[in-house]
C-alpha cells in the first residue's frame, strides 16, 4: 500500500512537471501560428488604384465579417457619372451585385459640366476602408463606405458619411 502511494504521488508530481514544460511550447506555437495567419491576411489585402480613359478603380477593405477579411472594389464610371462598388465573396470567388451612386447628383453637379474626380481609398478600421472622392471644378469633397444593405439584408449599399467643401468657389 505504502509502495502504490508513492507511486502515484510521483505520477502526480511528474505529471504536474511535464505540462508546466509542455505549456509554454504550445502557448508559444499558437501565437506564432496566429502571427502567421494575421501576416497571411495582410498579404492577401488588395490596395491601390488604376486608371483608363472615363475609367478609375480602386481597392479597399469592407467589413461584412469581422472574421472574414473583405476587399471592396469602387470603379468611378465617367461617362455613366457613376461611382459603383462591390464587394468579393471570397467563399465562393464571386462578385455580390454592383452598389451604385450617381456623382452629378450627389455632388450637385449640372448635366454636361466639365468634371474632374479624384478616389483613394484610406483605412480607417482595421479590415474597413472608406472611399475619398475629390470633385477638383466644384471643390467638393465625399467620404464613403460600402457594406450591406441594413433595409434587405442583402446585396451593397454605398454609405455617405461626409460632404463638405475644400475650398470656396470662386466669386
Amino acid at each position: 500500500m505504502k509502495g502504490v502511494t508513492i507511486g502515484m504521488i510521483l505520477g502526480l508530481v511528474l505529471g504536474i512537471a511535464g505540462t508546466a514544460l509542455c505549456v509554454d511550447p504550445i502557448v508559444e506555437a499558437a501565437r506564432h501560428r496566429n502571427e502567421r495567419l494575421l501576416l497571411q491576411q495582410r498579404l492577401l489585402q488588395a490596395g491601390g488604384s488604376d486608371r483608363f480613359e472615363d475609367y478609375v478603380m480602386c481597392t479597399g477593405g469592407a467589413s461584412i465579417n469581422p472574421r472574414i477579411p473583405t476587399d471592396a472594389v469602387w470603379l468611378l464610371d465617367y461617362r455613366g457619372g457613376k461611382l459603383l462598388g462591390t464587394i468579393i465573396d471570397r467563399s465562393i470567388g464571386k462578385i455580390i451585385g454592383w452598389a451604385e451612386l450617381d456623382l452629378p447628383t450627389e455632388f450637385g453637379i449640372p448635366p454636361k459640366q466639365n468634371v474632374h474626380f479624384l478616389m483613394t481609398t484610406g483605412t480607417i478600421a482595421q479590415g474597413q476602408a472608406a472611399l475619398y472622392v475629390a470633385e477638383t471644378n466644384s471643390g467638393k469633397f465625399g467620404v464613403y463606405t460600402l457594406g450591406p444593405d441594413p433595409n434587405t439584408g442583402q446585396g451593397m449599399i454605398i454609405r455617405r458619411h461626409d460632404l463638405t467643401t475644400f475650398r470656396k468657389k470662386p466669386a
